[in-house]
């Protein structure tokens, strides 16, 4: 290589390193407000959160260091463990029978008309943009012991009324109704956009077979949705064990603290106990387990790409 070839080749490298760092510059300045914002209301308040968990501190004294006294007082709580539990029961009565839902759903919305098609996507998307709070206060009316609508669809048949938000067999499944009534627009959505991005070659093909619904659904639509299933596994399992509202409002966490689902045995703990650091302890335990299921579902289900 000549002196004149090297010296052009170091007038490209210094060029291409200027115009790097000017588009690095660029990128930050542009990312700094939000890095602010996130610094200042997440990053920031989870490492103060995680000091106050080891303090013996309240909003009437300074912290006092307890060490683990927090995190075992939290973990020796028969209530905290069974809260837990109950939210791993909450998740299964929810988020299954969300995820089959949407997908026969997203089905019928694939295999009609584009019109109707389209009045179905508004009316499932409808629940999602209801507020929580609105939608437990339907519910309690129609769960209503005297006048509610579905004892009085049950008493049709003979049955007779029952307490399903005052009884403990029943409440939290009375809870876990309006749970997937309400993740069940944006869950069907989302599996409505899978679906279309589906080469059409792959079902042709299989047609051409003979192959029928079922080994479409089961040999190529599946399949190809496995990396939305395991978006929507994670987020369902996240946002049903952390079920908040509903219980407030419907049941308050009753009847006998069978709808006590964990956040809400947090906020409990809070507004009633004088020593925050043990609320804060619970909620950096119960993020704990949110990871490891979440880790876990990550580990054992693949999550490669079919399609490049």
């Amino acid at each position: 290589m000549t002196i004149a070839e090297r010296g052009v080749r170091r007038q490209q490298r210094q060029r291409h390193d200027r115009y790097r760092y000017r588009d690095t510059k660029l990128a930050l300045l542009m990312l700094a407000p939000v890095l602010i914002l996130l610094g200042i209301f997440v990053i920031w308040p989870a490492f103060y959160a995680g000091f106050l968990s080891f303090q013996d501190w309240s909003f009437y004294k300074e912290p006092v260091f307890v060490g683990f006294k927090n995190f075992t007082d939290v973990l020796s709580d028969p209530l905290f463990i069974a809260t837990i539990g109950r939210g791993f029961v909450f998740v299964l009565m929810t988020v299954p029978p969300m995820l089959v839902l949407a997908y026969l759903f997203s089905s019928l919305v694939v295999a009609v008309s584009r019109r109707f098609a389209s009045i179905l996507k508004v009316s499932i998307y409808i629940p999602t943009i209801i507020s929580g709070v609105i939608t437990s206060i339907i519910f309690v009316l129609i769960y209503d012991y005297s006048g509610g609508l579905l004892n009085a669809f049950l008493g049709t048949f003979g049955i007779d009324p029952i307490a399903w938000i005052g009884d403990p067999a029943w409440a939290l499944l009375a809870i876990a109704i309006p749970a997937v009534w309400l993740g069940m627009g944006l869950t069907s959505l989302i599996m409505v956009a899978a679906m279309v991005d589906i080469p059409t070659e792959y079902y042709e093909a299989a047609a051409m077979e003979g192959a029928g619904w079922w080994q479409k659904t089961f040999y190529i639509t599946i399949p190809q949705m496995k990396n939305v299933f395991l978006y929507l596994l994670v987020t369902g399992f996240v946002a049903a064990i952390q079920q908040f509202e509903l219980p407030l409002v419907m049941t308050g966490g009753g009847p006998l603290d069978s709808t006590t689902l964990p956040n809400l045995f947090i906020f409990n703990h809070f507004r009633n106990d004088i020593n925050v650091g043990y609320s804060i302890a619970a909620a950096l335990l119960l993020f704990v387990v949110l990871g490891s299921v979440s880790a876990l579902v990550f580990k054992f289900v693949n999550s490669e790409r079919l399609v490049d």
